[in-house]
């Protein structure tokens, strides 16, 4: 309401400047400006300050707005010391173990029915909790706030320093990974039979060819890089939307580089696949497909309408400045 009351005063006063006899050529609106300039309109009703403080509060944010977030998000991770990359992604790959073991413990207390995925798939979630609201370096998530940066400045230092960031958190998260299988293998931290779950959630998760698993982890990137692109604007709904989103994942056998190589790296020490299984079915397939799906297909294209936005909001304001 108050941009709007700024702009006809300004208006008003550009019409008083005026020359009498003279009209000022006001450029070419566009077609989108027709439309809603000859639409009927009705009188706005008058909001009091308190009422106006609730429309602002309830006014969805801007893309431009998500985006300089999420980018100034990941201009503080490439600034952050290597040895804190580190240990951070080192924890990450250590909690998102308790989604296999979350899933495992329900899966080895239900009854052998068609529904039991559909409540054992919650499980998957708990990791995703753990390192998000926890503030751990998890790659998928990196594979977009780091990348806005990028885009940015598109320098080689730039690059670097995504490059840098990208292989520390992904060496350190599989060692979290691997550290995570290798307890639960060798151990008898978990109940009898939930061994027998975490067997059957690594063939499940390794049970695809190369190109299966490439295009469901896609998905997988696609939907981690868009939970991330909505955390900006979540405010008290975070749990929420982690949960159904990786509720997804889970339900869809989408591959996730961290949260499946812990269930595929327990059935490879366990001895019931061998490493280059994992690299070839898994890890390269899962891999190349969580980036593609979290830079080019979210990343790519919010920034690609972020900019396009933004060119437009710059030709409207040359306009209003010749209006002038």
């Amino acid at each position: 309401m108050g941009a709007q009351h700024e702009e006809e005063q300004l208006s008003r006063e550009r019409k008083q400047d005026r020359p009498e006899g003279k009209q000022a050529k006001d450029p070419p609106k566009s077609k989108a400006e027709e439309v809603f300039e000859n639409q009927p309109t009705e009188p706005e009703p008058e909001l009091i300050p308190r009422e106006r403080r609730e429309v602002h509060r309830r006014t969805t944010v801007r893309a431009h707005v998500v985006h300089e977030a999420i980018r100034a998000e990941g201009e503080d991770e490439l600034k952050r010391p290597p040895a804190a990359l580190w240990w951070s992604g080192l924890a990450a790959g250590l909690s998102m173990g308790f989604s296999m073991a979350t899933m495992g413990l329900l899966q080895a207390g239900l009854p052998d029915t068609p529904w039991a995925p559909l409540v054992s798939s919650l499980g998957y979630t708990i990791g995703f909790l753990i390192v998000i609201l926890g503030r751990q370096q998890l790659f998928t998530e990196n594979t977009l706030t780091v990348v806005l940066p990028l885009f940015r400045h598109r320098n080689w230092l730039t690059l670097r320093l995504v490059a840098r960031l990208w292989f520390i958190v992904l060496v350190a998260n599989l060692l979290g990974a691997l550290i995570f299988a290798l307890g639960a293998m060798l151990t008898n931290a978990f109940p009898e039979g939930v061994a027998d779950a975490f067997s059957a959630i690594g063939h499940h998760a390794i049970r695809g060819s190369f190109l299966d698993t490439f295009f469901g982890a896609v998905l997988a990137g696609w939907l981690i890089a868009l939970m991330v692109w909505l955390m900006p604007s979540a405010d008290t709904a975070r749990v929420t939307i982690i949960v159904i989103i990786t509720y997804v994942v889970a339900l869809g056998g989408f591959a996730h580089i961290i949260a499946g190589s812990v269930e595929t790296l327990y059935i490879m020490v366990s001895g019931e696949i061998g490493p280059l299984r994992y690299l070839w079915d898994f890890f390269l397939p899962t891999l190349t497909g969580n980036v593609i799906g979290g830079v080019a297909l979210v990343a790519t294209l919010n920034h690609a309408q972020v900019i396009a936005g933004s060119r437009e909001d710059n030709d409207q304001g040359r306009d209003r400045k010749k209006r002038g």
